[in-house]
């Protein structure tokens, strides 16, 4: 394909900045931005907050600055003005990671951006500090006179789930209003597939607990009619879906067809990990799996461990439900439908009690419109092959807002969160190729959107 030699000479810009970004992504890395003190002093959040301030100031950026939200999480927001006539594009990114979970898991350091086999290991290398510094390197490509407004919003608690931001632009619609907003906390469906996410399935989280005993009972004197706690949760659990694996939740369609991209079996079987010779799970495809139907996880469970358990019959057992839902179904009735199911199906006439942790509502982006356009030829020229769309299983609440908030704006979620990076696991990485392609296309976009 031959270039433009405008194009060729902004790749060429940005080729020469890679570098720089992974400067940037050393230090981002390095700083331990959990955000929940219960695991992690607060002082790591507030460093990256203004690292990121500090960073987007020198790309260009003039109005910047830390905006406290209500969960007490600071969100960077910083913005240049429109020339007259032009439109503007605010670009989302968080700065909050996720905590390493088990440390001993990592073949790298978890703090210490490492180069390993081609891809930059870390926590947050991908999600989302790669993102932030994707912007950055397409800001300095075509700064520091923009040809179009720019906003950025950089936010300190996605990944508690909190809502800080999206209580915050309720409240300050104006600071944050654009014409385009680009969510780049998403990926590519793989390395050097140009994609658009263009749904993202809500969620229903429960914390569930059944009672059925005063206390534990010894297993050889009382085992047999004693109810045992455990077992009624199990077997509970056990009706959320059938012997295929589907979600079955009493009145709650799960039959729902993907149109878009395909995810074929084999890639999804690497993508996962999942052990040779286990099945897949479900009656539709990959597709229609993870990005049109529901999907029931147990995320934990309160049981004693097998080491040092005792011979004791259980009184009591608590498990964490989460429940992804597609765009479709409202998250309140899925709740409904999902505590109805849960107290339908309890054995024993054991005693339940469901806490409802929280709901999010699905989203899908913006399927057509020029800033669509724009941005999917930018892509396929920054890729060199034509762009595609897929779902994403995860949640990003603030989408909604933002759609509520800002009714006329395009919204469109990228991203270098592909399937390799393992986000929210050990052993974290980006491919560093991501963050250059992405880079060019968002400086190509801003530069010819209009």
């Amino acid at each position: 394909m031959t270039e433009t030699p405008e194009v060729a000479a902004l790749r060429g810009k940005i080729s020469g900045l890679m570098g720089q970004a992974k400067t940037d992504l050393t230090q981002l890395v390095s700083m331990k931005s959990v955000a929940d003190p219960r695991q992690f002093p607060p002082e790591g959040c507030v460093a990256t907050a203004q690292w990121v301030a500090d960073a987007f100031a020198a790309a260009g950026l003039t109005d910047v600055g830390l905006h406290e939200t209500p969960d007490g999480s600071n969100a960077v927001i910083a913005s240049k003005p429109a020339p007259p006539g032009a439109p503007t594009v605010l670009l989302y990114c968080h700065y909050d990671v996720q905590p390493p979970l088990d440390d001993a898991a990592w073949h790298t350091p978890v703090w210490t951006l490492t180069d390993k086999d081609g891809r930059w290991y870390g926590r947050g290398a991908a999600d989302c500090k790669g993102n932030i510094v994707t912007h950055l390197t397409a800001l300095r490509a075509i700064g520091p006179d923009f040809p179009i407004g720019i906003k950025v919003v950089s936010e300190g608690s996605e990944e508690q789930g909190t809502g800080g931001l999206e209580k915050f632009v309720v409240a300050n619609p104006e600071l944050l209003r654009a014409d385009v907003i680009l969510v780049a906390d998403c990926g590519n469906f793989a390395v050097g597939v140009p994609t658009f996410t263009q749904t993202l399935r809500g969620n229903v989280n429960v914390v569930v607990t059944v009672r059925t005993m005063a206390g534990p009972m010894h297993s050889g004197m009382f085992g047999g009619p004693a109810p045992d706690a455990l077992a009624a949760m199990i077997q509970l659990l056990a009706s959320l879906r059938d012997a295929k694996g589907n979600t079955t939740i009493d009145g709650l369609t799960a039959d729902q067809q993907w149109s878009g991209e395909q995810y074929p079996d084999a890639q999804f079987r690497a993508d996962a990990g999942v052990l040779d010779g286990v099945d897949l799970v479900g009656s539709g495809t990959v597709a229609d799996m993870v990005w049109a139907r529901p999907a029931l996880t147990v995320l934990g469970m309160d049981v004693p461990a097998v080491v040092g358990s005792s011979a004791a019959i259980q009184p009591s057992s608590r498990a964490r439900l989460n429940l992804r839902i597609p765009p479709g179904t409202e998250p309140q009735h899925a709740y409904e439908l999902l505590e109805k199911h849960l107290r339908a199906h309890l054995p024993w006439n054991a005693q339940l009690e469901i806490e409802l942790e929280a709901l999010g509502e699905p989203f899908t982006a913006a399927e057509h419109g020029p800033a669509r356009a724009a941005l999917a030829a930018a892509m396929a020229t920054a890729y060199g092959r034509p762009v595609t769309t897929e779902g994403q299983g995860g949640s990003i609440p603030l989408c909604n807002v933002f759609a509520d908030t800002y009714p006329e704006a395009e919204i469109m979620l990228i991203g270098v969160e592909e399937p390799k990076c393992l986000i929210h696991a050990p052993n974290e990485s980006v491919d560093p190729s991501e963050i250059e392609h992405m880079a060019l296309a968002e400086a190509l976009f801003l530069s010819s959107y209009r």
